[in-house]
């Protein structure tokens, strides 16, 4: 969407907030032992506390309130009774609604000590998010986002993984611009606007470059990388860009 209005960019920064929130209060309570279904009830009470609405369980009849993965699991992981473990990679991915209005969050983290790669990876996929934000502006190619991330894996002898991309949020979970390329395409020459509303994430790989969905229909796997993903809702204005899921 284009944020245009007050109440746009109130509505926006509530459910981002609360998104935010959500992501975190997992974060929190992360240790080994706890079941992914235990921390996606934590997740449920909080959007219910909070007068707002799980995404993919609204938008999508997705068996879960969030998107909770750890280790061969990339993204969409369903939660259940897998249990948690001393130096499990974990992702928590949460997007919710209010008042018609979407965010999506996610991070990924080692749980206790874990080893060092699955901690590198963590902060270069921070380190490529925030390359790829100083690009997140008006007038700029949507390419340049991609570019950015790409590089900054390069740096680090990692890669990233091409099948799965940022996307337009804001009055639907997912929107145009459908997809923001975790790597440089000349052809993606889109120019960025006044007030669009995206979700940025960067997915760093330690060397596949793409995932594959399970049997169960919605989780996303690698065969042998360890993947980490950094996603935070933006909306570009020319004064810089508002980043709502903080």
């Amino acid at each position: 969407m284009i944020a245009k209005t007050e109440e746009d960019f109130n509505g926006l920064k509530e459910i981002g907030k609360i998104c935010g929130e959500i992501r975190d209060e997992l974060v929190h309570c992360t240790k080994p032992g706890i079941t992914t279904k235990e921390l996606d009830e934590i997740a449920g009470e909080i959007f219910e506390k909070t007068g707002a609405q799980s995404a993919p369980k609204g938008e999508y009849d997705f068996p879960g309130y969030t998107c909770i993965s750890i280790n061969e699991e990339v993204a969409h992981g369903i939660p259940g009774e897998r249990t948690i473990q001393e130096g499990d990679l974990v992702n928590i991915d949460v997007s919710g609604s209010k008042n018609g209005y979407f965010a999506d969050t996610g991070i990924s983290f080692v749980v206790g000590k874990g080893e060092i790669i699955l901690r590198k990876i963590c902060d270069v996929a921070k380190e490529a998010f925030d390359a790829g934000l100083e690009q997140a502006k008006p007038g700029s190619k949507k390419s340049a986002l991609g570019k950015a991330v790409q590089n900054v894996a390069k740096k680090h002898g990692l890669t990233v993984i091409k099948n799965l991309t940022g996307h337009g949020v804001g009055r639907s979970i997912h929107e145009a611009p459908d997809h923001i390329f975790n790597y440089f395409s000349r052809w993606d020459d889109e120019i960025l606007k006044d007030g669009m509303v995206i979700a940025f994430e960067p997915f760093i790989s330690t060397f596949e470059e793409e995932v594959f969905q399970s049997e169960d229909g919605w989780t996303f796997l690698t065969d042998e990388s360890f993947v980490a993903q950094y996603e935070h809702t933006i909306i570009l204005t020319k004064e810089g860009p508002i980043i709502t899921t903080l």
